[in-house]
């Protein structure tokens, strides 16, 4: 096999991927938004993404006994249901009850879809192809919120909230069909007969990566939630509008070095050599959004910042999930993409709740600075680990181990 699209299933899967993040990301800023135009609170707003993210992460950890009961293809059908149609429940109105409800439905969708798509990309390629496999999820992941997360703002102005909320609606729902089409395949058996493995605690082989990928994402929920309103500080008539805009060219940045960083890890045989400068930059981009919101600067300017943290967030999208399949396993590829997708969620959840409560008694700005601060503590864990042993292989039987029987493209030719 010479290219990851070659794999059975794989463009069935990325369509169900490219469908479940569209739902999600358009309605990711727009429900906010909602609610303060509706005369919520700033923490009732954060907190719509917060308990999203909250029943995401807690359906993330059960993901993987569900693959291993149900198998891929019920498991994403179910959470495609789950996150699609809940969404009409928002036209019910933002009181709390019924906001959090259907978030609450919609994030144990998401959870469980988001953990399946990326085991299964992981179980269709061959090891050497992994890095390219998972940049190419990244792609389908970037795009897909490139588009749908400036969509969804502008549509509100076309069809109000209720139109965006049923174009949503519709769009996951089509996870469904594709669904249908997924091969039939459970998740790799543990090889308990071998005896030259030595058993370590989960925790310890994917710590590092799980919390780069958690202070990161903070700043994510920070940006996704209130980015569009801050932006009225700068433009009160389309500050908002452009928020959206610029929620897009973020993730076109998260798309283009997350497949990025996944070329490098095929090219040099393992992941990390990116991450530490990529937590830099995404420091960056945020500190960034503080200084312009404090100097009031051109609206166009805030397009810079944004570049600066997207190409810095995708990097350590992919260099977390592929360090995490590197030192764990094949038999726990879906443990490896549930804790990715925990800390992603969950660092998400955190960012729009905690930030939001911040709001109450402070401005944007120093909000945004804060946030920017916390992906330097990621970046200090990253570089402890560093320190004290480069990509340590404690199991015998993970992926950095087999990858050296495997020929690495670009030195040899792969066996056909």
């Amino acid at each position: 096999m010479t290219s990851v699209w070659r794999a059975r299933g794989m463009v069935t899967v990325m369509f169900t991927v490219a469908s479940a993040f569209i739902a999600w990301s358009m309605l990711l800023p727009v429900v906010p938004t909602a609610v303060l135009d509706a005369g919520g609170s700033e923490m009732l707003a954060g907190l719509s993404t917060g308990i999203f993210m909250l029943f995401a992460v807690t359906t993330q950890v059960l993901t993987p006994l569900l693959l291993r009961v149900c198998g891929y293809r019920l498991v994403m059908f179910t959470s495609a249901l789950l996150l699609g149609g809940p969404a009409f429940g928002y036209m019910l109105g933002m009181e709390p009850g019924v906001l959090l409800t259907v978030s609450a439905i919609r994030g144990v969708g998401f959870g469980a879809l988001s953990v399946a798509q990326a085991a299964i990309v992981a179980e269709l390629v061959p090891l050497r192809m992994l890095g390219r496999a998972t940049g190419s999820l990244g792609l389908f992941v970037g795009a897909s919120q490139m588009v749908a997360l400036p969509l969804g703002l502008l549509l509100v102005d076309a069809v109000g909230y209720n139109g965006v909320y049923v174009i949503g609606a519709i769009v996951g729902l089509l996870s469904l069909f594709a669904a249908v089409l997924i091969p039939t395949l459970m998740p790799a058996a543990e090889d308990h007969a071998s005896t030259n493995v030595i058993r370590v605690p989960t925790w310890h082989l994917v710590l590092v990566p799980a919390l780069a990928m958690l202070f990161i994402a903070t700043a994510y929920g920070a940006i996704t939630n209130f980015l569009p309103a801050s932006m009225r500080e700068l433009d009160a008539t389309h500050g908002a509008a452009f928020g959206g805009v610029m929620l897009g060219l973020l993730n076109f940045a998260v798309m283009l070095s997350r497949f990025y960083a996944g070329r490098v890890t095929d090219r040099k045989g393992q992941p990390g050599s990116v991450v530490i400068p990529s937590q830099i930059c995404a420091a960056i981009g945020v500190f960034m959004i503080t200084v312009i919101l404090v100097m009031e600067l051109p609206v166009w300017t805030m397009a810079i910042a944004v570049i600066f943290y997207g190409l810095g967030f995708g990097a350590v999208q992919n260099e977390a999930l592929t360090m995490m399949f590197y030192r764990l396993p094949r038999s726990k590829a879906s443990q490896a993409s549930a804790i990715w997708n925990i800390s992603y969620d969950s660092g998400t959840g955190i960012g729009s709740t905690v930030y939001g409560m911040m709001l109450a008694g402070m401005t944007f700005a120093p909000m945004f600075g804060i946030a920017a601060t916390v992906i330097l503590l990621g970046l200090g864990v990253t570089l402890l680990d560093r320190q004290l042993g480069r990509y340590r292989v404690v199991e015998v039987n993970n992926l950095a181990v087999r990858l050296k029987s495997v020929q690495v493209p670009g030195r040899r030719r792969p066996k056909r």
